[in-house]
């Protein structure tokens, strides 16, 4: 097989399997009365793409899957808020992949949840030009670390067995 057609078949695949378990989740109620606060689970193979593929790759990935989740969810409006986060989180990963190896996976993606809530916020803030928001940033960096070292831990899982696979 060509091996320019088996990698852009990879990349099919793994964004279809973080945009059925994005679709997925979408299904699972928020147990909590703070709005943003989500297990984030399709960032099992954004962190697993950003540590196995090329950066463009990784960034393909995420955007197909933030575009197509709108057009699911039926909820254009919350793209913007998604984009910002998830622009914010991918360059802040890429960047730590270089200092954070596979075998802490888990660590550069909870920072990448932090720098993900972090774009959230500053987009809400903007456009919605309301202070207030901020009461709910430290609730949104506790369960984006929670939910970061778990898909994070995913990851890292995924990548050894496959390894082990070999």
């Amino acid at each position: 097989m060509n091996p320019k057609v088996k990698r852009l078949t990879e990349l099919s695949v793994l964004t279809a399997v973080a945009l059925i378990i994005f679709v997925v989740e979408l299904q699972i109620p928020n147990p909590f009365p703070i709005p943003g606060i989500k297990l984030g689970l399709a960032n099992i193979i954004t962190v697993y793409a950003i540590y196995r593929y090329k950066p463009y790759e990784a960034a393909a990935i995420t955007v197909v899957r933030l575009i197509l989740g709108a057009v699911f969810a039926g909820n254009f409006a919350a793209l913007i808020y998604s984009a910002s986060g998830a622009a914010l989180c991918l360059i802040g990963m890429l960047i730590l992949r270089r200092f954070i190896d596979e075998k802490h996976i888990w660590i550069s993606s909870v920072f990448g949840a932090i720098l993900h809530n972090t774009g959230q916020m500053a987009a809400a803030l903007i456009i919605t030009q309301t202070p207030q928001l901020l009461a709910y940033y430290p609730f949104l960096l506790v369960s984006g670390c929670l939910a970061g070292a778990f898909t994070g831990l995913c990851a890292q899982i995924v990548i050894s067995r496959l390894k082990k696979n070999k």
